[in-house]
């Protein structure tokens, strides 16, 4: 498998697991003062530590056989290593090769042991940002609170440094809300911790592309299509390259609202921007329902 279709495959299996779980989200609804949801997952997914061996095994699975031997030669040379500049090295190339076969979860754990040797805000961020992405492509709930609050802890850590980061807290936004979704954290009234996060970023830069983006899916989640159009607008407005995703997920808040010419348009530039032909079908399903 080469590596170029790995990166599509990961970014299909995200919109499947959208696709398939859109009318199964278990949540509870109540606005707050911006009109976003204040949501619980119905429940709570057991705790299990995630480590990076376990990250690794599963990932190789996905990766076919010979990249996955390259890894092994890398992680094989990590456990040899006589002292800790040089697994400090290997550890940095580990995270790499994951990175290039588009495996965040195992780079994560790598880019965050180099974090907790170097310490440097950088590098925080960037382990932070690479387990969120593990929470968001990896559809295995038991091992999604690991990946949550791992985040929140990296994410911590650089907005220590670096307070005034909208990128670290728009990061740390992202980690409590995924947290929040699985039903760990705050319970009761009020908008949730990572919502009020990003919140406070988009009061600050209307127009950030991250924050925005994720708002806008927590308004899917919670149903508030009309929030979420709003969201995944500015994103497109905004972005150099939108891609196809933030069209996808606007045509399917103006499909539930029933702005069904927005919707088939939207849908019509998602799947002309797609990276594969994988879920093409499925979206000329909608379309040709939506003309009906």
């Amino acid at each position: 498998m080469h590596k170029k279709q790995i990166v599509v495959i990961v970014i299909v299996v995200a919109i499947m697991g959208f696709l398939y779980s859109r009318d199964l989200v278990g949540v509870k609804k109540s606005s707050d003062a911006d009109g976003h949801t204040n949501t619980t997952a119905e429940q709570k997914r057991p705790a299990v530590n995630v480590t990076v061996e376990m990250a690794s095994a599963t990932a190789k699975i996905a990766i076919g056989s010979a990249l996955a031997g390259q890894i092994s030669a890398t992680e094989s040379q990590l456990k040899s290593a006589g002292d800790e500049s040089a697994r400090l090295s290997l550890q940095k190339k580990l995270a790499q090769q994951w990175d290039e076969v588009n495996q965040p979860a195992p780079a994560a754990f790598y880019y965050q042991a180099v974090a907790q040797k170097e310490n440097t805000f950088a590098d925080w961020v960037t382990a932070g940002s690479h387990f969120n992405d593990a929470f968001r492509f990896d559809q295995d709930t038991v091992a999604q609170p690991s990946y949550a609050s791992n985040a929140i802890a990296c994410f911590e850590n650089a907005t220590k440094m670096q307070p005034a980061s909208l990128d670290a807290e728009t990061g740390l936004g992202v980690a409590y809300v995924n947290q929040f979704t699985l039903g760990i954290g705050q319970n009761g009234g009020g908008p949730p911790k990572g919502v009020t996060i990003l919140l406070d970023v988009v009061s600050k830069d209307p127009n950030n592309i991250n924050a925005n983006f994720n708002l806008g899916m927590l308004a899917i989640t919670s149903r508030q299509y009309d929030k979420g159009v709003q969201r995944f607008k500015t994103v497109i407005e905004h972005s150099p390259k939108p891609g196809f995703e933030p069209y996808f997920y606007l045509a399917e808040c103006y499909r539930q609202l029933g702005m069904k010419p927005d919707a088939i348009t939207a849908y019509q530039k998602s799947r002309d921007l797609m990276p594969d032909t994988t879920i093409d079908k499925r979206i000329d399903e909608y379309i040709n329902e939506l003309k009906k």
